[in-house]
């Protein structure tokens, strides 16, 4: 039965509030396990799967004595501009345990895809002497290097002996030429997480690992019915990343893109989907910027959120949380790739400094304290350091079913948007405000909202990116 034809069992909720708040911080079926002994899915092209090491129950941070040693040789200071790791705890750890075995100085300053391109400019321009590294995503290391804003790194990569880097993400590296402009650094997905609790509520037949939007629909109901709890909670607040719920999960699951079919009928029947669903999510999840806080103190008992968002919640109590793939909807389980690299400025005079933080943060001894501290996966391969700690056990394999799943659905982030990605974002989370929160007429908000998108597009020019296919430039939403 589909949501559609389920009447509400709670009153229509009041105004929450007036606008919510954006980021703060290929081809359907084409799918490969990046991760050969933690087996972290994307969809760039097919190879076979590997079977994971039996993990041991917890792993403590790697001692020296699991790599080669480290250098003792003096190297230039290192300004570090980083999309990743924003959030302050993820900072923390990123400065007092990943960098500390560094032998240089490192000044990490992470911040929004939105202030990167602007960033590294004042930066230049204040200091042109300064050692620069760069921290981002994929998509917006493309728009920089399209910008001519990047040193290719091919002499740098080659260097880097003793790790065994996931070619996918190599042939990804170099952005549609021979020239590799970035170093694979981290990688990630999101995916769902649930109290074991409640587990009891799930509808008659349901099976999480292949879990319907309408059975997720029918889980959280049963819950409000037996228990009174809006037990399904969404990152939506100020640091949170629910556009890219909206982005790569619903509007792909739903309507088979995220871009071309942004107003389409498919997604004016998704929007009325959510709304029904958002009857049934906690109030606080306009307010949580990740889900493992909500998770633990039991405020919410089913979330989805970014894996290395969800990592504490297992961390601390993993006999009591399970992570599961993202539901299936009418076209299909659509899932989100994220991938990171480090970069260097075009014109850089000397990269030396730069190189040996390359070095440092892509060896596998670094690479696993990265996973553990963070829940950030890697792009080389661990080999004898491939135990996994239960926690990343858990979320490792619900990313592996999402990607592996037969009628999965990869969307990538976006590519190409450059300074105008924050706003791209904002725009997804503002149709959600004035449909969900503001009960406007969900057509009438996509036919508005999507003139503001196609402006975007048309500005920079943007082409399509999977699950996405056209030939136009700029992107035509249809």
């Amino acid at each position: 039965m589909s949501v559609g034809a389920l009447e509400r069992d709670v009153p229509k909720r009041s105004a929450i509030a007036s606008s919510v708040s954006s980021e703060g911080k290929t081809n359907k079926n084409r799918v490969i396990p990046l991760l050969v002994c933690m087996p972290l899915m994307m969809a760039i092209v097919a190879c076979e799967a590997k079977p994971v090491n039996e993990p041991a129950d917890r792993l403590e941070p790697s001692s020296d004595e699991d790599d080669p040693g480290f250098s003792n040789a003096a190297v230039a200071d290192i300004i570090f501009l980083s999309t990743q790791l924003n959030p302050v705890e993820e900072a923390g750890r990123m400065r007092s345990s990943i960098l500390k075995d560094f032998w240089g100085r490192v000044d990490f300053k992470p911040n929004d895809n939105g202030h990167l391109f602007s960033q590294i400019g004042v930066t230049a321009e204040r200091s042109p002497d300064a050692r620069i590294l760069i921290g981002a995503l994929h998509g917006d290391l493309a728009t920089l290097r399209d910008e001519g804003l990047l040193r290719p790194l091919q002499d740098i990569f080659s260097g880097l002996e003793g790790r065994d880097f996931y070619e996918p993400l190599v042939r990804l590296a170099r952005l549609g030429g021979d020239s590799l402009y970035y170093v694979p650094w981290m990688q990630a997905s999101f995916v769902m997480v649930a109290n074991r609790r409640a587990l009891a509520y799930l509808p008659k037949g349901a099976d999480i690992d292949s879990l319907s939007y309408d059975q997720l629909f029918q889980w959280a109901r049963n819950i409000f019915q037996k228990t009174g709890e809006r037990a399904l909670g969404f990152p939506v607040g100020k640091n949170g990343l629910m556009h890219r719920f909206f982005q790569g999960y619903l509007y792909p699951s739903f309507t088979g893109g995220t871009l071309v079919t942004f107003k389409s009928r498919d997604a004016v029947a998704m929007w009325d989907y959510f709304d029904k669903l958002w009857d049934y999510a906690h109030p606080g999840s306009l307010s949580y910027s990740s889900m493992s806080e909500p998770l633990l103190s039991g405020d919410v008992l089913i979330a989805w959120d970014h894996t290395a968002r969800l990592s504490k919640a297992l961390e601390e109590r993993p006999d009591d949380f399970v992570a599961f793939p993202a539901p299936i909807g009418p076209k299909g389980r659509g899932y989100m790739v994220v991938v990171s690299g480090l970069a260097i400025p075009a014109g850089a005079e000397a990269a030396d400094a730069q190189a040996a933080l390359i070095d440092y943060l892509t060896r596998p001894v670094i690479q696993r304290r990265t996973l553990i501290e963070t829940g950030f996966f890697p792009v080389v391969s661990l080999g004898r350091q491939g135990d996994l700690p239960t926690s990343l056990r858990s979320l490792s394999a619900a990313v592996d079913r999402q990607a592996l799943s037969p009628d999965s659905i990869a969307t990538l982030l976006p590519v190409g948007l450059g300074e105008r990605g924050s706003d791209y974002n904002s725009l997804y989370i503002l149709t959600f405000s004035d449909i969900v929160l503001q009960d406007q007429d969900a057509g009438a908000v996509l036919e508005r909202n999507a003139a503001q998108l196609q402006s975007l597009l048309d500005e920079v020019g943007a082409v399509s990116w999977p699950p996405d296919v056209s030939e136009a430039r700029p992107v035509q939403i249809e």
